[in-house]
């Protein structure tokens, strides 16, 4: 008895392994294949954008422009990507960034706090403006529409690559975008929520009103613009509910 018991426990531990190595091999394969597909000319910019949040936690000012700067640098290298959506992030990125160190600086005279809320603005502002465009261009194409609308620039100077590859990279880039049809309503939101903060510390509350209130419009599920907008309004704070901390909308 003792003897069928092990016999049994070891079956089933040999089971359990070659679950888990299934497991790995097909998560091995899921991401070999991912990564493999992603456009080989901005591999670079995104590895670098990796470091962005480590940046951010420590106020490494210096390296987050630095860092921005060499990741727009790749992106406007190649056509497709010049006033792509990556683009419209990397200028609102800068954005908060200015608003940071305008806001919680505690060394600086009015002056350079001024500076830097502008540097905000117009970052922000550029920021908008890109996605806005990004959207009129593609929010309302489906796959196919946006295949043959950046085939043909996509694919320019991917010539070194046979055709399997490049099949690749585009059916990659056209999920991006598909994804992003969604996804960029929810940056310009947060985009718009910015700029209402640095009106508001601007003393232009009219200004942050609307800015506060077309960020509502984009993404009605925006806490951030909605307290804002409360606390301009003299109006009670909403607190988030305990599902929003678990699992928080708020995105990139």
């Amino acid at each position: 008895m003792s003897l069928f018991k092990n016999k049994t426990t070891i079956a089933l531990i040999l089971i359990m392994c070659a679950i888990a190595f299934t497991g790995l091999l097909i998560s091995y394969i899921y991401y070999k294949n991912l990564n493999e597909s992603i456009d080989p000319r901005i591999v670079e910019a995104r590895s670098l954008y990796e470091k962005y949040n480590d940046y951010t936690q420590s106020n490494d000012f210096d390296a987050i422009f630095l860092l921005m700067d060499s990741v727009e640098e790749i992106y406007k290298s190649v056509d497709h990507y010049k006033d792509s959506y990556e683009t419209g992030v990397l200028y609102n990125n800068r954005a908060a960034s200015f608003l940071t160190m305008a806001i919680y600086s505690n060394d600086l005279d009015s002056i350079s706090q001024d500076s830097l809320f502008s540097l905000a603005e117009i970052s922000a502002n550029k920021s908008a403006n890109i996605y806005l465009d990004w959207l009129d261009k593609f929010q309302n194409l489906n796959e196919k529409e946006i295949r043959n609308l950046i085939s043909f620039e996509f694919y320019s100077g991917l010539e070194q690559y046979d055709s399997n590859k490049k099949t690749k990279f585009l059916k990659s880039r056209l999920k991006e975008i598909q994804d992003s049809q969604t996804e960029t309503k929810r940056r310009l939101s947060v985009t718009y929520t910015n700029l209402g903060i640095i009106y508001r510390h601007k003393l232009q509350y009219e200004l942050a009103a609307n800015s506060y209130k077309e960020a509502l419009d984009l993404w009605d599920k925006n806490l951030t613009a909605e307290n804002n907008l409360n606390v301009l309004l003299g109006r009670p704070i909403k607190k988030r509910s305990v599902i929003q901390k678990m699992f928080p909308e708020e995105r990139k």
